[in-house]
């Protein structure tokens, strides 16, 4: 049977050639598509060369831009260092002003002859000290007036000490002074101990009528004295407050049947601690040449030594001079030639004083001031002294405010009788006696059974000082000569009563602690120009607001944000020297003066020490013009460079955009395009500015003529104390 032949429909030949077409057109369409991908990379490849090409000619322009900026800065750099080391003068002549000050003060004393000893010569001081101690049995009245002499004696010692560049005191005059603000101190106590003693003899006169007992409270400016005499013995008044005041104690039946007196003494001034380390110049190192010694004598003409020019070397210096010149590091190089007989060879040696800190006048024009506060080494790699015992207080980190508490336990001496028109008193050697409380030698009881129970003390926190936080109480340990916080039982306080409430075992001088570095890192700072010579720093802390005016060499506590329970009138609105201010803010709690160790209690932001003082230099000099504030950009610049807001005044204020955003690493300075909006940092240049060697030049170009004006006929005692107070304060690194 032969096999059945497929039939082919028309439609079936019409569907294999619809496939063929299909194919055909899917594969002209991916030839398509092939075609338009390579075209559009193509496209893409020629575009990105472009703008490469675009982006390095761009690149191109800015280079060689910033290449004829810095030739231009580099072709008038010694021009501009040299015209800087001339405007810097002005420090030389303030501090030469301020030497010629304090010897018309010393001379004006000579002249005056009012019989006050000049302390710093030590004859007039010891003979004042001795004979005051000869001077025995004086009244309460008397010793305290004799205590403002003394003091003021001691407060002369202290800015002498302070204000003197380092270079000018000796080694045996710091040791001397600092000897006679102790002698004087050990002098003041035990006048008031005199005095004490003196009026608890006549404390059968001055019974008070309701307890039988003598409560006396004795102010001064310096001092308040509360004294009460146990005259009756009464075990009922054993809770006793002195007047008005808060200041009271409570003391233990034990003490009640016994003849003693209890005194608290309160001075606003610390004479117990350790009195503050005074920094020396390192004494220059010289490198010793030994030779051998030869058979042959040598004459005269075989050693010839030759030395730069005097002259000269004072002539490249001038040329050289860095941004820093406070700082500047002068050597002296001097080329020891040798001749030696033909037999042996010729030797030559160099000889180079190692680096010198304070050297020649120039030395003394550059430290201006900023001797007390700028350390021999870098600040931060300052080493501080650990405590281990943490109940002792660190005095670098720490320090006591409001004075002295001073309490004591005494036996009551033998008290005046009258007999007709005489008054018989019977004399006891040996002065004022403490009472033992409680006794060296006691039997061992329970503290149930325990006769000899704390004492309670209640203390009022002056109002002229300033807690923004609870204060630390302590108590001084007299042999280790050491402030402690243990020790204290039941310790409570009233903040709005300012009272300190606590016991005791035995007693003690007593101190309330602050933290140095309360009000560090600051907030924010502004240095503002009120008029010619004359201008207010301002610096915002978080607990509050400060200003500082200064007008020519004197400063003044403008205002402060505070509370109406506190009373500043010995300092707000008193003019006075940038280091009085100094001493009186710190003793008032309102301490933002840096010390050369604080960084190592407070987050701050490093910067180079040497650019920082040039900041404050130059700044300094066109601070009757310019206003100058903080940067959140100065951060996050480095350690090297230093950004500030700047703004020429020519209204009372500077508006927010106003200001403008300056940039100084030590060798250049620059303004900057950046605003405190700007969403990163940035070192590109503002539009039409240049480079420029010198921060002064920098601002100069953005100076009117009549700022220029101001700024060449501001005085140099303003100058260098709007430095010192900025160096004081270092608002480029605590904020």
């Amino acid at each position: 049977m032969a096999p059945k032949t497929k039939k082919v429909t028309k439609g079936g030949t019409h569907t294999e050639k619809k496939k063929k077409i299909s194919k055909m057109e899917r594969l002209r369409l991916l030839q398509e598509e092939e075609e338009k991908k390579l075209k559009e990379e193509e496209e893409a490849r020629l575009k990105a060369e472009q703008e490469a090409a675009e982006k390095f000619h761009k690149q191109q322009i800015e280079k060689l831009k910033w290449e004829a900026l810095i030739e231009k800065d580099q072709q008038r750099r010694t021009e501009e260092l040299e015209e800087l080391y001339l405007l810097e003068s002005c420090f030389a002549e303030a501090e030469k002003w301020k030497k010629e000050l304090r010897v018309l003060s010393k001379w004006k004393h000579y002249i005056e002859c009012d019989g006050t000893p000049d302390p710093c010569i030590a004859q007039e001081i010891n003979t004042f000290i001795s004979l005051l101690k000869e001077k025995r049995n004086e009244d309460m009245n008397a010793v305290m007036k004799a205590s403002k002499l003394i003091l003021s004696l001691i407060e002369k010692l202290e800015l002498t000490l302070l204000d003197t560049p380092m270079h000018e005191l000796t080694d045996e005059q710091v040791a001397q002074y600092q000897g006679s603000i102790l002698e004087l101190q050990e002098l003041l106590q035990f006048k008031f101990d005199e005095a004490t003693e003196a009026l608890l003899k006549e404390a059968s006169s001055l019974v008070d009528t309701d307890s039988g007992n003598m409560e006396k409270t004795i102010k001064g400016e310096d001092i308040t004295l509360y004294v009460w005499a146990n005259l009756k013995k009464n075990p009922k008044y054993r809770r006793i407050k002195f007047g008005d005041s808060q200041v009271g104690f409570e003391i233990p039946k034990a003490l009640a049947s016994n003849d003693i007196a209890f005194r608290i003494f309160h001075t606003n001034y610390d004479h117990l601690s350790p009195l503050p380390v005074i920094p020396r110049p390192e004494k220059p190192k010289f490198v010793e040449i030994t030779t051998e010694e030869t058979s042959e004598e040598e004459t005269p003409e075989d050693i010839e030594i030759t030395q730069a020019a005097p002259e000269e070397a004072t002539e490249e210096h001038k040329v050289e001079t860095p941004l820093v010149p406070e700082l500047e590091i002068k050597t002296e190089e001097s080329l020891i030639t040798i001749k030696k007989s033909t037999s042996l060879m010729k030797e030559e040696a160099e000889v180079k004083k190692e680096e010198s800190d304070i050297s020649s006048l120039k030395s003394e024009s550059v430290l201006s001031g900023l001797m007390t506060t700028i350390p021999e080494k870098s600040v931060l790699y300052t080493v501080t002294e650990t405590i281990d015992d943490e109940d002792v207080i660190d005095l670098k980190g720490f320090t006591p405010l409001g004075g002295i508490y001073y309490l004591n336990i005494l036996h009551l001496p033998p008290q005046c009788k009258q007999a007709k028109s005489w008054t018989i008193v019977e004399l006891i050697s040996g002065g004022l006696k403490t009472f033992a409380y409680p006794p060296d030698t006691r039997d061992d009881f329970s503290e149930l059974e325990n006769p000899y129970q704390p004492i309670e003390i209640s203390i009022e926190l002056n109002r002229n000082v300033v807690f923004f936080e609870k204060p630390m109480v302590a108590r001084w340990e007299s042999e280790g000569k050491v402030w402690r916080t243990d020790g204290f039982i039941g310790l409570s306080y009233d903040m709005q009563e300012r009272t300190v409430t606590f016991s005791l075992e035995a007693v003690y001088p007593i101190t309330l602690i602050q933290d140095n570095h309360i009000h560090m890192p600051y907030e924010s700072w502004e240095l503002r120009p009120v008029d010619l010579n004359e201008a207010v720093l301002n610096i915002t802390t978080t607990f509050t607001d400060i200003d500082i005016q200064i007008k020519d060499n004197q400063c003044m506590l403008a205002a402060v944000e505070l509370g109406d329970e506190y009373e500043l009138s010995h300092l707000l609105g008193k003019w006075m020297t940038i280091t009085s201010l100094i001493i009186a803010m710190k003793n008032t709690g309102l301490n933002i003066f840096p010390s050369e160790c604080s960084h190592t209690y407070v987050a701050v932001n490093n910067k180079n020490p040497f650019i920082e003082v040039g900041c404050y230099r130059q700044m300094a000099l066109v601070a009757s013009v310019f206003a100058f504030s903080w940067s959140k950009w100065n951060k996050i610049s480095g350690p090297e460079k230093i950004v500030f807001k700047a703004s020429e005044v020519k209204k009372k204020y500077v508006k927010d955009d106003e200001w403008s955003h300056y940039m100084f690493n030590g060798e250049r300075a620059q303004k900057l395009k950046i605003t405190e909006l700007s969403e990163e940092f940035s070192e590109e240049l503002e539009d039409d500015s240049e480079f420029h060697s010198t921060l002064y030049h920098m601002i100069k170009d953005f100076t009117s003529e009549t700022g220029m004006e101001k700024i060449q006929t501001t005085n140099h005692l303003f100058i260098d104390s709007v430095c010192k107070l900025l160096h004081s304060t270092r608002v480029l690194t605590y904020s």
